[in-house]
């Protein structure tokens, strides 16, 4: 087992809570700094970072765990040219140093936050499983390819696929050309054979509609209560200062974006969308 180290520009205080935060994620290590200049510029960063690694492996090993320092990831976003680059950490006689990209619960993550890297990897495997699907094709029924297809390849395309919300059609193209061969091998027709009929016989959504749904999904329950509370936070509900027809649409307020990138966050995507969803509504 590894571990996931990230370093992202966020506010939060460099105490001995900061240590206690390390020791609560055991696995995976988040680090957040108002700046990453002014942290770094503590020479006892790297210390006490490396500190923390020693605790959590301490903790696993009384826990009948093994930190694996070989497959320990520091991952440092935004990966633009900064002085975090060089940062290394020290984990059992092992140095750690930034690498382009992680691998964190099945998702591939990059310093840029592109996803390029994990949707190459959904990419491949879903083409492999279809592939091996296609070849026990005769011996099985339309309604059994159709399960098959869902559980295997489908569920690959869905899964942290709220991840991707806020990228460019262009980046998730790729999937999308997945879920059309899938349909197309679900009812054995022609590689060019057009799917928009097909994925609504067989009431798939697109892949874009699917990321927008997973998204809206996530914000009502965090508005409406079956959420963790870390979620909840991150909704804040608009409120008018006199009474306006808009009161009752149940709009969120949409943070303030300092960065760009910043726009394909999950806190900014949800306002967006409820936005477009309410609209339709009235």
């Amino acid at each position: 087992m590894g571990s996931l180290l990230s370093l992202v520009p966020l506010k939060v205080s460099y105490s001995y809570n900061l240590r206690e935060f390390f020791l609560a994620t055991i696995t995976s290590v988040l680090f957040c700094g108002s700046s990453l200049f002014s942290f770094l510029a503590d020479t006892t960063a790297s210390a006490w970072i490396s500190a923390c690694l020693v605790d959590i492996s301490s903790w696993m090993t009384a826990h009948q765990l093994k930190l694996n320092p070989t497959k320990t990831e520091l991952l440092v976003i935004p990966g633009d040219p900064s002085p975090a680059q060089d940062l290394a950490i020290s984990l059992n006689n092992s140095m750690i140093s930034p690498s382009a990209t992680a691998h964190n619960l099945g998702v591939t993550m990059d310093n840029q936050l592109s996803f390029s890297s994990h949707v190459t990897n959904v990419t491949r495997s879903c083409r492999f499983l279809l592939y091996n699907i296609r070849r026990i094709l005769p011996f099985l029924s339309t309604q059994t390819t159709q399960v098959l297809v869902q559980s295997l390849v489908i569920s690959r395309l869905d899964y942290c696929n709220s991840l991707l919300a806020g990228l460019p059609l262009n980046a998730i193209h790729p999937l999308q050309m997945i879920q059309n061969a899938a349909a197309r091998l679900v009812f054995n027709l022609p590689k060019f054979s057009h799917t928009t009929p097909l994925l609504r016989s067989l009431h798939w959504l697109p892949v874009a509609a699917r990321i927008r749904f997973k998204t809206l999904m996530l914000a009502y329950k965090a508005k409406n209560g079956p959420a963790p509370s870390y979620l909840k936070a991150l909704v804040t509900p608009r409120t008018a200062p006199r009474s306006l027809r808009s009161a009752s649409t149940a709009q969120l307020v949409p943070p303030s974006l300092r960065v760009k990138d910043k726009s394909k966050r999950f806190v900014n995507q949800k306002p967006q969308l409820f936005l477009c969803i309410i609209m339709r509504m009235i």
